[in-house]
């Protein structure tokens, strides 16, 4: 398998988790608001840039 896809797929799976950590602590009211901000911008960036990474790489044989 491509590095570059298996690493994008790391990276997606890290931005949904660092998403779903965000939703739980809002919705509990739990933790810093900073905190909870920072968590949720670098799971969207986690995110689009794996779904990125695995939708332009090619893959090659």
């Amino acid at each position: 398998m491509n590095l570059k896809r298996t690493f994008g797929t790391i990276l997606t799976i890290l931005g949904i988790i660092g998403l779903i950590y965000t939703a739980i602590n809002f919705i509990n009211h739990s933790g810093d608001t900073r905190t909870v901000i920072v968590l949720g911008v670098l799971g969207v960036l986690f995110f689009f840039t794996g779904i990125s990474l695995v939708r332009t790489t090619k893959d090659e044989s």
